[in-house]
């Protein structure tokens, strides 16, 4: 299987991820898809040529087999792998549509026009519950995989012994497992490494929430100081009110006298 679209489209979402979403994509690199491709597909190579059972009666162990391994390990993973980086591939959408609406607006109306976004990959409006949701989706592709992993499989984790009791078995038949040890220590490894990336998964989510409420918490804040700078004009008291008109009516007395024209006496003969 060639795994080097996968690669680029995690490597292309990785500039519009949060500092846990990057440890998230490197764990995802590093300990699940390059240990699947290297030794995962290579230990199970063999499962079913060296599925063995101590009986030769005809179908016997094509159905002992298919009881103890439904579905192959290494396809089971292949599927989780694509479920779980599929959602990062919705970001990527978004912010392409983003870009494709930012580019029409500045045709139609010029490249000094008001941009529609700040900036396209800010995790703000659709794009924040684009990325929000995406996450939830991860955490419950992981829990269903892991939980479908015990289920199927009945947490036997590649016993040495299998007994089987499948028709057309004769009787109570033993069947053995090529590499059960090797093959346990992988499926642990796995397991561990899903439930370390809804961990990380779940910490995102709580910092994407937490940052969100922070900003809102903090724009409000800020706007009721600056309302409280607003200059408010409040009517005078009574006392503070007669005061200025006496005032008032002190400067234009003295305002008048002193423009008024000189008296003049006038003499009578």
């Amino acid at each position: 299987m060639n795994w080097a679209f996968l690669q680029g489209l995690l490597s292309g979402v990785n500039k519009y991820s949060t500092a846990f979403g990057r440890i998230w994509l490197s764990v995802v690199f590093i300990f699940r898809l390059m240990v699947f491709v290297v030794a995962a597909e290579k230990v199970w190579g063999d499962e079913q040529k060296d599925f063995d059972c101590n009986t030769r009666q005809p179908g016997c162990l094509n159905v002992c087999y298919d009881h103890f391994f439904p579905i192959s390990y290494t396809r089971l993973w292949a599927l989780q792998l694509i479920f779980v980086t599929c959602p990062s591939l919705l970001v990527v959408l978004h912010v392409a549509y983003r870009e494709e609406r930012e580019r029409k607006h500045r045709l139609k109306y010029g490249d000094n026009c008001k941009p529609l976004y700040d900036n396209t990959g800010k995790k703000r409006g659709g794009l924040w519950w684009t990325y929000f949701l995406s996450l939830l989706f991860k955490i419950a592709v992981e829990v269903v995989f892991v939980f479908l992993l015990f289920h199927i499989y009945e947490a036997t984790f590649f016993p040495p012994l299998v007994k089987c009791t499948e028709d057309p078995c004769p009787n109570v038949v033993d069947c053995y497992i090529a590499r059960p040890t090797e093959k346990k220590i992988f499926t642990i490894f796995m397991v561990v490494t899903s439930f370390v990336c809804v961990l990380l998964t779940l910490c995102e989510v709580f910092y994407l929430c937490g940052k969100r409420c922070w900003e809102c918490f903090g724009r409000g804040h800020r706007s009721m100081r600056e309302s409280s700078f607003v200059m408010t004009k409040t009517p005078l008291t009574g006392k503070d009110n007669s005061l200025f008109k006496e005032k008032m009516l002190d400067g234009k007395g003295e305002a008048a006298s002193e423009n008024s024209a000189p008296a003049y006496s006038l003499a009578i003969s």
